[in-house]
Order: structure tokens, then C-alpha cells, then sequence
């Protein structure tokens, strides 16, 4: 599924482009997330190539690759681009909790049961997010933006989230970790390019990521269920560092800022629909509109399941997140996140 623009938006375009003649020419270098999944090969890759010229009639363009195809893992971006190595670059927020417990604070696992949630609970704790990585790395946020609902896929029969008592689990990042371990599971730390060697082989039972980022990424071949449960959202974070961006023009400042907004609304809006989509692909639902979908087993959520994900999230996922993220961060996350999500970390 490419970006397709509707007639308001090849308008809006045909305006900004009139309004684009004074813009100096800027090539950008840009930096994605994992390039075979649909954030970037549907939004972020199409953005930069075609969109953003086409807003601003060729006066900025970009080259953009994802970081997996530069030999990089995406746990290092953020102080690459600190460094001024790279000049905008995107990467999951989970790959840096261990950096600072603040980059988990927006998609604790079982607190955003749709994707209308995730986005609230993202904006609120977004300004946060931005002081941080202003102060502490001297890098501008510009956009937050998920994948599709992070769910379980498995290489064996599963009924619901009791079934993951017992089994290896991939899990990106320590907050879904502790959420399986809390199930009885054992939290697998392993690269999303390397899920699919590890459910071949046995080395791990399940595995979490996007619906349709696991479809686009082959793990329906080596699965046998998918657990229907969104258990988080794996936002992103897009940026870009401080001096490079006070070395750009205001006018071409003002431009990325408008139209990187409207990408991130794009990603949150086509988020709800890939969730879905992802599962149709997964199992082999005729609601798919990619080739070759799988025939997986979909597992419905039960309200036992329910009762359970609240239970862990109340008893173990907050009160972890608490200790590791500290008092000021916990006074924060309950006035911005545990506001929106009407839950408060005691």
C-alpha cells in the first residue's frame, strides 16, 4: 500500500508548491526505521522521496535509507544523531529504555487497548519526550508516530495470554519483558531481524511486533498463531539534531515542521487500519491487499484475558516502571499519561 494522495491533498500541494519559490534549495539525509515493514516502505520512504518535493516544487528533497540497510541496529541513532553522524533519523523508543526509562513512559504494555488511546497518551507524554532529548542529547523531536498493534505470534497452539506461562518470548524492550515474565513467560532479547531464524529454530516459542509489521517481515511462515490482544504500539520517534537544525533555513524549518506533522498524522491514522489489515494477512482474511497472505490461526481476546492484562499492568508494569523511571518522572507520567489513561502510579 503506497501513500495515495486524495484530490485536497494534491491541492494543498499545487498551493504550497506557489508558495515554495523562495525556499532554498536543501537536500535532506534521512535516516528510517526497519525498511521492510510498512512505516517505512508505505510513509516515511514515500514522504521523503516524492511528497516533500512535491510540496515545495523540488526546492527540498531527501535521501533517505533505513537504518537496518546501513549495518545499524537502531538502539545507537539517537546518539548518532547527537553526534552529528546523522542529520534526521527515526527509531523505535523502546531501543532506548535502557538509555533512560522516560522513552518507555508512552506505550507501557496493556495501558492503550486502541489505537485512539495510544495516540492520546502519545501526545500528552510527547512535550516530555522533547525536553528530554533536547537537554540530555541535544536532539529536536519532531514527530511520534506507532506501527501497528504490537501482538503475539507464536510457533505453537496458544489460547490467551495464560499460554505464554512457560514459553521463550521475544520482547522489544524491558517493559514488555517484565509484562511476560509476569505471565511466566522468559523475555527473549533478540533484533527484529533475527525473529524469524529464532522461531525456525526453536530458539524462542513467540514473539512480539506489529501485526503487519511481522507479516511484511515473513513471520506468518514461521508461525502457527496470532494472538488478536494489542498489547502495545512500539511508537517512534523522529529527529533530527539541534545544530543541524539552527543550520537550516527558517523558511525550510517552518515547511518540514508543517508537513512532518501531517506525516505523523498519516502513520497514527493508516495505524488502526494496518492493525487490522496485518491480522487479515496473517491468517489469510480476504480483507488483505498484499500478495501472498498466510494461514495462520487467529486467537480472540477472552475476558479472562482482559482481567489478566489490567491485573499485570496494575501490580507489575507500573509499579517497574515507577522504580525505574523515579518520584519526578512518576509526577510527570500521572499528569500527562495517567491523565489521559485515567490510571495513576501510586
Amino acid at each position: 500500500m503506497r501513500t495515495i494522495l486524495t484530490a485536497a491533498a494534491v491541492a494543498t500541494i499545487g498551493a504550497s508548491a506557489a508558495m515554495s519559490e523562495d525556499l532554498p534549495e536543501t537536500r535532506l539525509n534521512v535516516v528510517g526505521s526497519w525498511g521492510m515493514v510498512s512505516m517505512y516502505t508505505d510513509f516515511t520512504q514515500p514522504f521523503f522521496e516524492e511528497h516533500l518535493p512535491a510540496a515545495t516544487n523540488g526546492r527540498i528533497t531527501a535521501e533517505i535509507k533505513p537504518f537496518n540497510e546501513l549495518g545499524l541496529n537502531g538502539s545507537e541513532m539517537v546518539r548518532l544523531v547527537e553526534q552529528g553522524t546523522l542529520q534526521f533519523a527515526s527509531t523505535p523508543m523502546g531501543y532506548m529504555i535502557g538509555d533512560n526509562a522516560m522513552n518507555g513512559g508512552n506505550d507501557l504494555p496493556g495501558l492503550a487497548p486502541d489505537i485512539a488511546t495510544a495516540r492520546a497518551i502519545s501526545d500528552a507524554w510527547k512535550p516530555v519526550i522533547a525536553d528530554l532529548y533536547e537537554n540530555e542529547y541535544g536532539v529536536k523531536v519532531l514527530g511520534i508516530w506507532p506501527y501497528s498493534a504490537q501482538v503475539v505470534y507464536c510457533n505453537a497452539e496458544i489460547s490467551g495470554l495464560q499460554d505464554l506461562n512457560g514459553k521463550r518470548v521475544r520482547a522489544s524492550g524491558a517493559a514488555i519483558g517484565d509484562f511476560v515474565s509476569a505471565l511466566g513467560g522468559t523475555a527473549v532479547s533478540m533484533s527484529f531481524g533475527e525473529v524469524v531464524q529464532g522461531l525456525q529454530k526453536g530458539v524462542i516459542d513467540c514473539a512480539i511486533t506489529g501485526s503487519m509489521s511481522g507479516f511484511n517481515a515473513k513471520w506468518h511462515e514461521v508461525s502457527t498463531h496470532i494472538y488478536e490482544l494489542p498489547i502495545a504500539w512500539s511508537p517512534v520517534v523522529h529527529m533530527v539534531g539541534l545544530d543541524a537544525w539552527n543550520d537550516l533555513d527558517e523558511s525550510v524549518r517552518t515547511v518540514l515542521t508543517e508537513q512532518i506533522a501531517k506525516l505523523e498524522d498519516d502513520i497514527w491514522n493508516g495505524a488502526g487500519a494496518e492493525t487490522a489489515e496485518g491480522f487479515a494477512c496473517n491468517t489469510g482474511g480476504n480483507a488483505c491487499t498484499r500478495d501472498a497472505p498466510g494461514s495462520m490461526t487467529l486467537v480472540p481476546v477472552s475476558s479472562d484475558d482482559i482481567t489478566l492484562r489490567d491485573r499485570v499492568l496494575r501490580e507489575v508494569v507500573l509499579s517497574n516502571y515507577a522504580e525505574a523511571c523515579g518520584a519526578d518522572c512518576v509526577s510527570m507520567w500521572n499528569e500527562t499519561v495517567g491523565s489521559v489513561a485515567g490510571i495513576m502510579i501510586d
